[in-house]
């Protein structure tokens, strides 16, 4: 793959349009409040005797200072006391999950904890809130299962990096953004190369097998230059992943944008300058493309999963594990579960409720149909594999895949026109120029954009 392959600046500017990350089908806006806490409990007891691993994802909402580019369902305080009432939440939830799903085998390959801000936990709460979790699933062994969480440097000594590999956890993952102090205060992230280096050596040096390192572009300020001593920063300490995304501003969706100066926010032919520059430097250094805005070292899970066909997408984004049930725990969480999306509360006060009322905090979700199952699939392999084989959905679901997709593959055409992509009766295979725009290719199959155009915002593809 070439940097000029890959990035065709025409190409993009004509595709460059709204559209969703998929890191669901259906995507959020069609979750509805028909699925309720006892939708959830039933389908727990019925995905029980399953012998599928399962993932769990826990919500941690708090953060103490509030990052101006955020769009993250999140509580900014400084109040630290309020930890551990949440933490007493969440083990209730977690009892009530294990007890409604009863003597299970279930094994559980994957645990993340985002946020929010999940070091905002001390290490007591930590080990407490883990210790509860171990005893209640059954976890298979560290060298197996994929154990995140996203960590804030300015909230992490060493001993806490320690604290965390006790507990379980072998991934991790920083947003870093930029290290350009002009930016970090154009921002509100203040975070110095000194204190984000020295957790991502503390993690390495205490055993921790994978690292993320979350970057951002199009933010105030930004140039191609002071972007570059970014990366050359970040190159130079080696992750074995690099998410590089784009900022989205929607001031309207998300109160703390309307805090940045959109006078100062590069031009969109800066921010594509910008991209260009970061994929061309990326790849250069030796990091494989893997899709969208992710990038992995040749020898990294994520990039072994991608060439084997088991690459799979989730809510935290691209996974090595296949389908696995994911339940979700805390505010605002998201779970997927028999074949069901299912929400927590948004609210604080709602959730506690309902949790200390030890019922489900369910308050939408969206229950697959036969139909939503085929689309989801088909968009989980183009987004994973950049391409499609047409027998095994044919097979599987017993349909004429051309006749069956025929306006999609319409729609595609001018795609193929615009060497995005090649269509033939067998299936399709994704060029390198069309990777960047995987999502426009997933946006022709997805029947619920199409039903509800322009009723749902999305950020921009690039």
């Amino acid at each position: 793959m070439t940097t000029s392959n890959l990035f065709n600046i025409d190409i993009i500017k004509k595709y460059d349009k709204a559209g969703p990350r998929y890191t669901s089908y259906p995507t959020a806006p069609m979750f509805h409040t028909g699925i309720d806490g006892d939708v959830y409990e039933q389908t727990l007891k019925d995905v029980a005797k399953s012998d599928s691993p399962l993932s769990l994802y826990i919500h941690i909402p708090f953060c103490n200072t509030v990052c101006y580019y955020c769009g993250c369902n999140k509580i900014v305080t400084k109040k630290y006391d309020r930890a551990q009432p949440y933490v007493d939440l969440l083990i209730k939830e977690i009892d009530k999950v294990a007890d409604t799903m009863g003597d299970t085998k279930r094994r559980v390959m994957q645990l993340h904890l985002g946020g929010g801000t999940p070091t905002f936990l001390n290490d007591e709460q930590m080990r407490q809130l883990t210790d509860h979790l171990h005893k209640r699933f059954n976890f298979v062994p560290d060298e197996e299962g994929e154990y995140g969480i996203e960590m804030d440097p300015r909230e992490c000594s060493e001993t806490t990096v320690k604290v965390l590999r006790e507990c379980g956890f072998n991934r991790m993952s920083m947003g870093v953004q930029d290290f350009d102090p002009i930016v970090q205060k154009a921002v509100n992230r203040i975070q110095s190369k000194a204190e984000t280096l020295r957790v991502l050596n503390d993690a390495r040096n205490y055993g921790f097998t994978s690292m993320n390192i979350d970057l951002m572009y199009g933010l105030p300020h930004q140039t191609v230059e002071t972007f570059n001593q970014t990366l050359d920063t970040i190159i130079e300490f080696s992750p074995d992943r690099i998410a590089l995304f784009n900022y989205a501003h929607l001031p309207k969706m998300f109160m703390p944008q309307r805090r940045i100066d959109e006078n100062a926010i590069p031009a969109p032919q800066v921010k594509l300058d910008i991209l260009e520059h970061s994929i061309h430097k990326l790849l250069d250094a030796g990091y494989v493309f893997v899709g969208m805005d992710h990038f992995a070292k040749p020898d990294d899970e994520m990039a072994i999963a991608q060439k084997k066909g088991n690459l799979y997408r989730n809510f935290q984004g691209y996974s090595t594990h296949a389908d696995c049930d994911l339940i979700g725990l805390g505010l605002t969480a998201i779970g997927y579960v028999g074949g069901h999306f299912f929400q927590n509360a948004k609210e604080m006060e709602t959730y506690t409720a309902d949790i200390e009322a030890h019922h489900f905090s369910v308050f939408r979700g969206y229950a697959l149909t036969e139909e939503d199952h085929l689309r989801r699939n088909v968009i989980m392999r183009l987004m994973c594999d950049f391409a499609l084989d047409y027998k095994p959905f044919e097979k599987d679901y017993s349909i004429d895949f051309k006749q069956h997709f025929a306006d999609a593959l319409d729609d595609l055409t001018m795609m193929q026109d615009d060497e995005l992509l090649i269509l033939n009766d067998t299936g399709m295979q994704v060029l390198t120029a069309g990777r960047l725009l995987i999502r426009n290719i997933a946006m022709a199959f997805d029947e619920h954009l199409r039903a509800k155009q322009g009723d749902v915002k999305f950020s921009k593809v690039i």
